[in-house]
Parts: structure tokens; sequence; C-alpha cells
């Protein structure tokens, strides 16, 4: 697919940046970031504005214009796709590599004498405005607001904002009422002596108040902002979803709930001026708690002797560590998705050989057979369904021009996952239909290699999740490969696939430290440009372990896998495997046979339960 041409968008952003009109006084650089005024990874086609100026439609990156330049910055999962998708106005900044110059030394290379860089100060961080604004004043440039996104003048078929019907949680699948959740967090504020919370992140409201909706494909979100007081509560939505019966009931917003369970709905572009009524009220030693990822243009309206920022929010840590209601829902869902991708892959080992399965059908048929499976409410992220060279696309997402069959000799990389009232799935697995190679073969098992050393890990309370990234990464050093992707992240429960603040990854050292109950993704990787690539991921469980001794009373963490899909033993080359390795994928298929097999039986799935049989023999 030919790139975007963006000559003409950026000759209009350009003019933008001097007209009047939209600015006082003309700006030499304009920042483009990829989020939404709540710093969503995934974002709404309407906040799609760097997507719309560079044509580059990965999940993370940043464009910056000058008069004479156009640069965008993104990481290693998106190296090959921006390449593709960016036209010859735009240079590539690839993050990560050291000869790669960060945005702001770029910017000192290129802007003139006292320049003035623009950006709209509701789409950029408050942590990221500080770290800018620095590095900016300090060269004698400066980093302004600019109150209208000056994309959006020129973008003429923008859509509007979603405000899609709202889903009711009950107490069977989050197993902690709002109002429990309310009082939780009240009892973190007064320890933390503050008077006012303000929750900008989409699926921390949705998680406080047992909420789902559907205003950003694949995450069930809403638009929405919080205002949480010692005594009241503020929420900030539009449309007419709050009209819905059960919404009403479930929130009470008709009945005499006691009064510090009130909710008072307001319209979510009134979020602004309310803030800045209650800081106006605040007496000298009263505190506003916010998140330092929240955008500049709110945290800002908090004056400083208020203001207490924070990296990860109570909600954000109470979320992560998922409850036993939780954990069971998230049981359930991992069982109904491998019973899907079960019989998705008994279906590929007939149809393949016929030459008919393509990527975009397989990534279609996987979505029927997740469909098939109860409370299935949508996919949590577009497929990621690549053969051969695609696979070494870390993001690939098939596309008609691009679309490859299945065949019997190139790698088959499948990355894809469910979005169920009871829990959100992301599995991947990497699969020959015929003779894989040697060199195939060793690079698949150099990272399953990497995958059961996380997973297996036994290591002290406290360890934060960036230490283990290594343990992945072993096995591929010591032949001199590696991948440029973390090795995993948190996941939500019925929530975004992607969450904070755990995860494993060599890229963040201000992760949270691992607990009992929180959800990651363990997902190892090799790419061979232009050949293939190989995956390995299953969504695994935080669970205490008992080691032979306890130092200092520490108390020690494993994991325990939640994904049982079958990993290809005709992948491996078991003469690579340790004892103890070969026994933990014999273990693992066990597990996947005795409890996915009883599923198949149960729903009368015969074929995929042969199959599941056949994939599952113990290593020879």
């Amino acid at each position: 697919m030919p790139p975007k041409i963006t000559t003409e968008l950026l000759r209009q952003l350009r003019q933008a940046m001097k007209n009047s009109k939209y600015i006082s006084e003309p700006i030499q650089a304009y920042i483009v970031p990829s989020g939404d005024a709540h710093q969503s990874e995934y974002i709404a086609p309407c906040d799609c504005r760097r997507e719309f100026i560079s044509g580059f439609t990965g999940s993370a990156g940043t464009a910056i214009i000058t008069e004479k330049h156009a640069a965008i910055w993104t990481d290693g999962r998106y190296f090959l796709q921006a390449a593709q998708q960016i036209d010859k106005n735009w240079t590539l900044m690839k993050m990560g590599l050291k000869e790669t110059p960060s945005q702001e030394d770029w910017l000192l290379s290129v802007l003139p004498e006292g320049s003035k860089v623009g950006v709209d100060p509701w789409i950029i961080p408050a942590d990221q405005w500080k770290h800018m604004s620095k590095a900016l004043t300090s060269a004698g440039h400066s980093l302004v607001a600019v109150q209208e996104n000056l994309i959006d003048p020129f973008w003429t078929d923008r859509s509007a904002r979603p405000s899609s019907p709202l889903i009711v949680l009950g107490l069977n699948y989050t197993g902690m009422t709002w109002q429990d959740k309310i009082t939780s967090l009240r009892t973190k504020m007064a320890d933390r002596k503050i008077t006012w919370f303000v929750i900008t992140a989409l699926d921390e409201i949705a998680w406080l108040f047992n909420l789902r909706g559907a205003d950003i494909e694949y995450n069930p979100v809403f638009f929405a902002y919080a205002i949480i007081g010692r005594s009241s509560i503020r929420l900030f939505i539009n449309g007419d979803r709050m009209a819905d019966p059960a919404v009403k009931e479930h929130l009470q917003l008709n009945s005499s709930s006691k009064p510090e369970f009130e909710v008072q709905v307001l319209p979510y572009e009134s979020i602004l001026t309310e803030l800045q009524g209650v800081c106006g009220g605040l007496g000298p030693k009263e505190k506003v708690w916010i998140s330092d990822k929240a955008s500049f243009a709110l945290t800002e309206a908090i004056p400083k002797i208020h203001r207490s920022l924070t990296p990860s929010t109570p909600i954000c840590l109470a979320k992560a560590v998922k409850n036993a209601t939780e954990i069971e829902g998230m049981r359930r869902a991992h069982i109904k998705d491998a019973v899907a991708l079960c019989e998705l892959f008994a279906w590929l080992d007939k149809e393949v050989p016929k030459g008919t399965v393509t990527e975009i059908s397989s990534a279609d048929k996987a979505e029927e057979l997740r469909r098939q499976q109860k409370d299935f409410v949508d996919l949590s992220f577009p497929t990621i369904s690549a053969v051969g060279p695609n696979g070494a696309i870390i993001h690939y997402s098939p596309l008609p021009e691009t679309n490859r069959t299945l065949s019997l000799n190139e790698l088959y990389l499948i990355d894809s996952g469910a979005q169920f009232k009871d829990g959100t799935t992301d599995v991947t697995r990497t699969v020959h239909f015929g003779t894989p190679t040697a060199y195939e073969k060793e690079c698949f098992t150099y990272v399953l290699k990497g995958h059961i050393a996380v997973s297996a890990a036994v290591f002290p309370n406290g360890t934060k999740g960036h230490l283990l990234d290594s343990f992945a990464r072993s096995a591929l050093w010591e032949s001199g490969l590696d991948y440029l992707h973390g090795t995993g992240h948190g996941v939500g429960c019925f929530l975004n696939v992607h969450e904070g603040p755990c995860g494993i990854s060599y890229k963040t050292f201000a992760d949270e430290p691992l607990e009992a109950g929180m959800i990651v993704s363990d997902e190892p990787g090799f790419y061979e440009d232009r050949s293939f690539g190989i995956r390995i991921e299953n969504v695994v469980l935080v669970v205490p372990a008992k080691p032979k001794y306890n130092y200092r009373n520490r108390g020690s963490l494993t994991f325990e896998p939640l994904t049982l899909v079958p990993i290809q033993v005709k992948m491996m080359n078991t003469d690579m495997l340790t004892q103890k390795e070969r026994d933990w994928v014999d273990e693992y298929h066990k597990q996947c046979r005795e409890v996915v097999g009883a599923e198949l039986e149960r729903q009368g799935r015969h074929a995929a339960l042969q199959w599941l049989i056949r994939e599952t023999q113990p290593i020879a």
C-alpha cells in the first residue's frame, strides 16, 4: 500500500502555525502526540490526529512539524510499519536506537533562536510537558499551550465523538460494589490528607463505577471524567446514556442514596470550569490528587500549592490487583478463548493444505469462533494474523493489499484476544503447517526458553517486573539475538488489554512491584526482517510461591498461566531444552488437555478435542 501523501496537509498545518485566528503569535514547531485528552493508548477515530497528519497508524508515536521539517518518533514494534506508511516529507526517528535523537535534542538542532513550540494542552500529559518545557527553556525557546488544536480546522471529515450505550456490571463480575470502591478510595485519600481526587483515565472511571462502554474500539470504556470528594461524587459524561433505566438504578440516580454516594452527573465539557470552581474554594492546606499523566490543561488548573501528583493513582493500583471474583472470571474467559483457538487450529490444519486460507480469512474465522462463546463482547485488539515476512512487522494487521495466503512452507503468527464480560484475553502462537527449517526451530526454541524462564520464575515479594525482562532474553542473547519490545504488560479484567502500572519491560523502571493477584502477559519473540516473526504469549497470574527458604520473611511469588493453548511441539528443537524445560512443557500441555479438553467435551466440539489431544502429547 503506498504511503499517504501529506504535502498539502503539512502546508495547511504550517499556515495554521502562523494564523492569528488560532494563535496569538506564530509558532515555529507543533507537536502532535498520539493520545487523546485522557492519554489513552487506543483512541477513537475523532482523536487520530497524528495518523491523519502523517499516515502512520500505529498506537504509539509522536509527530513534530517545523517550518521546514516533519519527523515522527515511534518504538521498535512499529519501525517497519512506519517506514512503509510515511511519505518522503517525513523522517522516521527510531526510538531506543543510540543514533536516534530525542524529540528535545532534535528540536534544539533545527529551531531558529528564541522559537515557540506549540502543543494542544489537553493531549500532552503533564509529565511530558514538564520535561519538554525544561529542555526548551534551557536553550532559550519556549513551549506554549495552543488551546485550539491546529489539525482540526482542516480535518474536514473528522467524525463525531462516540457516545455508546453503557453496560452495567453486577457483583458476579466485579466482586465489589462501586460504593465499596469509593469508600476504599476515600480511605486512601484520608490517609494522604487529600480533599479531592480528579480521575482522567477512562479505564479507571469504568472500573470505579462498575460500568463499561464501547466508545473506543476494542476497549470497553466511555468518555468521562470524575471528581471524587470526601462526601461528593461528580461524573462528567455526555449523551442520553445516563437516561438508561439500568444505569440510573445502578448509580441510584433516582433513589435517595446516602448523600456521600449521590452521583452528580454533569456535561463532559464542563470538567475544566468545575475543577477551577473546586480549586477556587480550597482551604490553605487542602490538596487535589491527580495523575502526573493527566493532561497539562487539567493539571495546570490546580494551583501548584494544592496539587498532589502521583505516577500511579490509587485506582490504577487497586484495579491491577484482581479480586477473587475477577480472577475466577479471567480463568473462565481464558478457557472459552482456548476452546475457540483449538477449533481455529484444528480448522487450519485441515484447510491450509488446500491453499484457500488467507491472513484475513483466518483472523475472521478466529473472531467467528470466539463469538460463539458465552458473554463475548468484542475483540480486545485488532488481530495480528501474519504469514512469513509479515510476521516480522511486530504489530502487523492484514489489509487486502498485504494479505498473504497461509501455506505449508512459511511460519504463521497469530496474536489475538477477546473481551468477554468476565475477562480479557491476549494470546500469541506461532505455528508451521509443513516442515520448519532448522533455523526457524532454533529461534523458536530460544523464544520458548525465554517464555518458560519468566513463567517459571520464583522471585521475592516487592520485585518489579522490569527485573524479569532479561530472564526472557537470556537464551536469545547467548546466541546474539534479541527483540525490540517489552516482555509483558498488565491486562485488565473486561477492560484495556494493556494496563498499568505493572509490566515486564526493560523500557521502564517506574513500574510498580508485582504482587499476588496482578495479571500480566509473558511474550518474548524474535523477528527476522523480511522472513518471519516468532512470538509465544500467555497471560499469567501472579501467585504466592513456597520455595524451600523464606529470606527475612519476605515471601515469594511466581506465575500461573491463565492462557491454556498448546505450544506447537513440531516447532521445538527439543534437544536444546533442559529436563526442567521439557517438564514445564509437558505439565503445561497436561493442564491444557485436562481443563480445555473438559470444556470442549462439554460443548460437543469433538474435532477440536481430537486436535488438542494430538497437540498435547508428552515430548518424546
